[in-house]
Parts: structure tokens; C-alpha cells; sequence
């Protein structure tokens, strides 16, 4: 099977901090890829030169087989890449609606000039009520995201993400800060992504998350992957050996 996306040999440093030293990773479709490690791991860094935010040094990025190039977040959306990171980047004063259409909203007459063109709204909205009912997600679009608990805006920021990704679902810690409860709904959430046959990388300090939705993991420390592990009761004391350092 030929991964949606393969990432060899990424390397990365700022000065003398080595940030990626020659991770080698893949996730294939309807596959959910747990990237582990403490701070400083270099999980963050290898997600943002995934999603455009930062360029490798070296290294080569694939998708379906074929190698890309991602310079910027615009290229890796294009590519059907989409990245939720930690401070979720929504804007508290907008609807959910929106906030999913937020930088790339949809105005017409196509015919005319781009400045003279009008939004889309009711278009914005109906499409943003089916992703959140395809996703079952139940929210009022007609308050305020800053209004929501902290599982609502996550739940709108990884709806937003599934609604553009058409390979790869990228998400920075999802369930942190978040009640049991609300964070039931996002690993619910990231369990119909996969059934939704989307490639899903989940970074994560939460073990428990972790062994109940990844089919695989993948350890990093010190910018290097020190071992990969399919998440299990059995495999749990292995993968925390590698995190602290007892496997490598």
C-alpha cells in the first residue's frame, strides 16, 4: 500500500539546535499515526514542515508515491493537508460558519471584478451545517465561538479541518486542557475522520487517548524517531520506555 503521505530523511536546525534529524515517517488512508515524545521532541517542528509553516533543510515530502514541494500552509492546503494546531486559530467574535470560511471565503458572480463580488453566506453556512452533522457535531451557528466551551471550539477548529482535507488531518494535542467528557467528543471525532478513510497524525501527550484510537505510534526524542509501536496494553511500558529514554 503506498502511504498518502511519507516524510524521509527530514532534517531541520535553528543555529546549533537540532530541531529534525532524519525522521522517517508515513500514514496511510484511514490510518490514525500517534506522534509521541516530550517537549522538545521535535514533534511540533516536523508538523509544521508538513503543513507549510516552516521548510525542511533537507529531506523529501511525498504524497501517493510522488514527491512534493510545501513552502507555505496555501501548498499544503492544496495538496489536502490540514493542520489544527493548539491555540486552535479561531476568531472568538465569528460564527462557526464563519470561522470555517475564514481566508478562503466564497463570493460571486465570478464574473465579477474580485473586489465587487458578494459573499456567500447562506452557501458558508448550509455547507458548514453538513460537515458538522456528517462530523455529529451539534452547535448553534448563530453565536459567537468565543461563547463555546473549550470542547465546542475544538470540535468547530477539527470540523473546519475535515471539511478542506481531502488526504491528511494534522492535530497538535487536541484533547489537552479538555474535560473527560469533551474530550470523548474530539476522539470521537478523530475515530469518524478515520472511518471517513482521511490519513489522521495526532501528536498527544495523553497515553490513554493514544492506545484507544492510534494504530500506530510513533516515538521521537531529541529530533530523532527512536522507535515505532502499534499501541497496545501490551506495548504501553515499551512506548514509555522510548519517550523517557530506557529504549534507545
Amino acid at each position: 500500500m503506498t502511504p498518502v503521505l511519507a516524510v524521509k530523511g527530514a532534517s531541520k536546525r535553528f543555529g546549533a539546535v537540532v530541531g529534525l534529524d532524519g525522521v522517517d515517517i508515513e500514514v496511510n488512508a484511514g490510518e490514525v499515526l500517534a506522534l509521541l515524545g516530550d517537549n522538545g521532541a521535535g514533534k511540533s517542528t516536523l508538523i509544521k514542515c508538513i503543513s507549510g509553516a516552516q521548510p525542511l533543510d533537507r529531506g523529501t515530502i511525498e504524497m501517493d508515491g510522488r514527491p512534493v514541494s510545501i513552502h507555505s500552509p496555501t501548498e499544503a492546503h492544496g495538496l489536502g493537508i490540514e493542520t489544527v494546531y493548539q491555540d486552535l486559530a479561531l476568531f472568538d467574535n465569528l460564527r462557526p460558519s464563519d470561522n470555517f470560511y475564514a481566508g478562503r471565503e466564497e463570493a460571486g458572480p465570478r464574473w465579477l471584478p474580485r473586489s465587487c463580488r458578494f459573499l456567500k453566506r447562506r452557501e458558508m453556512a448550509e455547507t458548514t451545517r453538513r460537515t458538522l452533522d456528517r462530523l455529529r457535531v451539534t452547535l448553534d451557528d448563530h453565536g459567537a465561538v468565543g461563547l463555546l466551551s473549550g470542547g465546542q471550539r475544538q470540535a468547530v477548529a477539527v470540523s473546519r479541518a475535515a471539511a478542506f482535507a481531502s488526504r491528511v488531518v494534522i492535530l497538535d494535542e487536541p484533547t489537552a486542557a479538555l474535560g473527560i467528557r469533551e474530550s470523548r467528543h474530539v476522539l470521537d471525532l478523530i475515530l469518524r475522520l478515520r472511518a471517513e478513510r482521511k490519513a489522521v497524525i495526532v501528536v498527544s501527550h495523553a497515553m490513554d487517548h493514544v492506545m484507544e484510537v492510534a494504530d500506530r505510534a510513533v516515538v521521537m526524542r531529541r529530533g530523532r524517531k527512536v522507535g515505532e509501536v502499534v499501541p497496545s496494553a501490551e506495548t504501553y511500558t515499551e512506548i514509555v520506555s522510548l519517550i523517557v529514554g530506557g529504549g534507545a
